[in-house]
């Protein structure tokens, strides 16, 4: 959608982090049922596209202050980094520290282990040098090369292939399909509105509670990472005005809305403009021909998966890494003298990675900017829209975490 109406490089899918929190918090936690989370899920996107139409979305972008703005996408260039270290096991868990290096040491490790790790570290640094030395289709090629190391040095692990073939499946997207249409499309109008089995356990009060909260919590947090990412992969793309706003913001918030409403017909938690979309940014993309081909990239992969169960995690985690570094450009335009600015800013830019969240860095970032500007002489400087903001934040921390 968002290359028709705004002919802008975004492509949109279920977003993982709502995916948890409609999982996790909606159903398991509250004990809803999936269609009737999809209901809060179809209020969040006719809320949206009456916010985007009225032009109210494009005030709530407004309101939030330059200095978050330009840490927005140094915040989610390290998120985007931090997935890349994971998905290559460079950064691992801890008990305790939290995270850790993944080991290279031979003495402890096998070899088959460390192996992954450097075929992401060379895949990286290819993807560097091919770029300073101006080679088109440099990261696509370092994908390639990364496969094909890796396939390489497949041959000095025992039992490589032997697990390769045994991970190897594919399941025809016609059963996935049919199930698909019995199981999900439409079951928001047809199953979702039945609150009764939740009312009789948690009583009326309890009832409208959670669904004011939780609505609260999933428009907040879709507004803002889709905010964030359009920032983000606009100011990249250099696709933003005089200043410095996106162009065709409205249009492409609106296609997120349409986006997120017909995700809740057909089944889906919240639709929205996924942070990978910077890979194709990075790669050189400008216009809604991105998405397209996205697009059809997706509805292709449905039939050819068991090729990219080929790609190995190794060589696609370099690209995010070196994604992540590609947004960090915009730290320079800081003033880490002032604290009044460079607090918010790397609250935002910290937060993220840190708490998987992009609404999360926002919300800290704004908050801060209240708080400082308050405390330091600056609150006539304050729009009434950021107060409104801020304290929406602080409702859904409150209320909802």
């Amino acid at each position: 959608m968002a290359e028709l109406l705004a002919n802008l490089p975004l492509a949109q899918a279920s977003g993982m982090g709502l995916n948890a929190f409609f999982v996790y918090t909606i159903c398991i936690g509250f004990g809803m049922t999936c269609a009737n989370a999809l209901v809060l899920v179809l209020i969040e996107g006719v809320v949206f596209i009456l916010l985007t139409v009225t032009g109210l979305r494009k005030k709530i972008f407004d309101a939030l202050p330059q200095s978050v703005r330009t840490a927005i996408p140094a915040g989610i260039g390290l998120f985007i980094a931090l997935l890349g270290l994971q998905n290559a096991g460079i950064v691992v868990p801890s008990s305790s520290t939290c995270v850790d290096l993944g080991s290279f040491n031979l003495l402890k490790q096998n070899w088959g282990d460390i192996m992954p790790l450097l075929v992401t570290i060379f895949t990286f640094l290819a993807i560097v040098i091919m770029e300073h030395k101006k080679i088109r289709g440099a990261v696509f090629v370092g994908i390639l090369g990364g496969m094909g190391l890796c396939y390489l040095l497949g041959l000095t692990v025992d039992g490589f292939y032997a697990q390769l073939q045994a991970e190897f499946s594919f399941v025809s997207p016609i059963e996935a399909f049919k199930e698909f249409g019995t199981e999900s499309f439409g079951k928001v109008f047809t199953e979702g509105f039945d609150f009764s089995a939740y009312i009789a356990q948690h009583g009326h009060a309890n009832f409208a509670l959670t669904i004011a909260t939780t609505a609260l919590a999933l428009c907040m947090v879709d507004m803002f990472d889709t905010l964030g990412t359009l920032y983000a992969a606009c100011s990249r793309a250099g696709l933003v005005d005089d200043k410095g706003e996106p162009i065709n913001m409205n249009k492409g918030m609106l296609s997120d809305a349409i986006a997120t409403t017909t995700g809740a017909i057909c089944g889906t938690s919240t639709v929205t403009t996924f942070s990978e979309v910077n890979a194709g940014v990075a790669a050189g993309g400008r216009t809604g021909l991105t998405a397209i081909f996205c697009g059809i990239c997706f509805f292709v992969a449905m039939f050819l998966s068991p090729i990219a169960q080929l790609i190995p995690g190794c060589a696609t985690a370099a690209v995010l890494i070196y994604v992540g570094f590609l947004m960090m450009g915009s730290v320079k335009d800081i003033d880490w003298r002032d604290l009044r600015v460079a607090i918010p800013a790397f609250l935002t830019l910290a937060v993220m990675p840190f708490t998987y969240n992009i609404s999360y860095g926002i919300a800290f970032g704004m908050i801060s900017y209240i708080i400082i500007s308050l405390f330091c002489g600056d609150a006539k400087k304050i729009k009434g829209s950021s107060w409104v903001i801020t304290l929406l934040f602080i409702a859904m921390l409150l209320l909802t975490h």
